[in-house]
C-alpha cells in the first residue's frame, strides 16, 4: 500500500520535504520563504526543510561582506518561511546546501549559530566537511550524486565521507539518475533519502514520510538513521 493511500486512511503519515530553496538566498530560486512554506502546507506536506545553496554554491550573498552578515542574509528565506509555518501549521527546519566542485551536500541538524562559529567552513576540504559536521551530530546527505548536466564536470563518489546519498530528486529530470543513486547507496550501506529539490516552479513534489511528526531537525536524523520512513515517489 502507498505512503498517500495510507494518509488518506488516516494512518498517521507526515510528508516532509527535504531539499527546497528560497530566492532570498539562492539565486536559482524563483519564490520566497513564505510562498514556499504556503506551497507545501496545500500540498498537504507536514514541515519542510529549507537548503538554500550556501556560499561556495548558486548563492545570491554578496560574498564582500562579513561573514556574520553574510550568515544574517543566509537565513532570511529559512526566517521567513519559518514565520510563515508558525503561522499556517507548517513546520520549518534549517539546512544548507553545500557545494565542491561538481559535488553538493545537504547539510543538516546544525544551526545559524554554528555557521557563525565556523566561518573556516568555506576552506574545509569534503572530508572535513563529513568529520566536523558528524562530530556535532549533523547529517551529511550526497545531493543528485549521479545528475548530468552541463555545468557537471564530473561525477565523483565519497562514500566515506557522508552518511546518506538522495537516491530520489525531481530536479534530476531523468530517473535514470536516481536508480544509479539507488544502486550506489544499497552497495556501500547508505542511509537513503528523497527531496524535490524545490526552486519554486516544480510541478511534482518528493520528499519523506514519517508516522509520527517531527519535532525538530534532530528529530528527523534520528528518524532517518533508525531507518523509521519512506521516501515519497514521483
Amino acid at each position: 500500500m502507498g505512503g498517500i493511500e495510507r494518509e488518506e486512511k488516516g494512518m498517521g503519515i507526515y510528508r516532509y520535504e527535504t531539499h527546497l530553496h528560497t530566492s532570498e538566498a539562492s539565486a536559482c530560486a524563483i519564490v520566497n520563504g513564505k510562498e514556499q512554506a504556503r506551497r507545501y502546507k496545500e500540498a498537504g506536506y507536514a514541515g519542510i526543510i529549507v537548503t538554500d545553496h550556501f556560499f561556495n554554491g548558486n548563492t545570491c550573498i554578496p560574498a564582500s561582506l562579513p561573514w556574520e552578515k553574510r550568515v544574517d542574509l543566509f537565513r532570511r528565506g529559512f526566517e521567513n518561511a519559518k514565520e510563515e509555518g508558525e503561522r499556517i501549521g507548517l513546520s520549518v527546519f534549517f539546512g544548507w546546501e553545500a557545494k565542491y566542485g561538481s559535488q553538493e551536500f545537504l547539510i543538516y541538524g546544525l544551526d545559524i549559530a554554528w555557521l557563525k562559529e565556523h566561518p573556516e567552513i568555506m576552506s574545509w576540504s569534503i572530508e572535513e566537511q563529513y568529520r566536523n559536521v558528524n562530530e556535532a551530530g549533523g547529517l551529511v546527505v550526497h545531493a543528485h550524486p549521479f545528475r548530468e548536466r552541463p555545468y557537471i564536470k564530473e561525477i565523483r563518489l565519497f562514500p566515506e565521507a557522508v552518511h546518506a546519498a538522495e537516491v530520489m530528486n525531481i530536479g534530476n529530470g531523468n530517473k535514470i539518475f536516481d536508480e544509479k543513486a539507488t544502486k550506489y547507496a544499497k552497495q556501500h550501506n547508505l542511509i537513503m533519502t528523497a527531496g524535490t529539490d524545490s526552486h519554486g516552479f516544480e510541478e511534482k513534489r518528493s520528499g519523506m514520510m514519517f508516522q509520527h511528526r517531527l519535532a525538530d531537525i534532530h528529530d528527523f536524523i534520528q528518524s532517518v538513521k533508525s531507518g523509521e520512513y519512506e521516501l515519497i515517489k514521483y
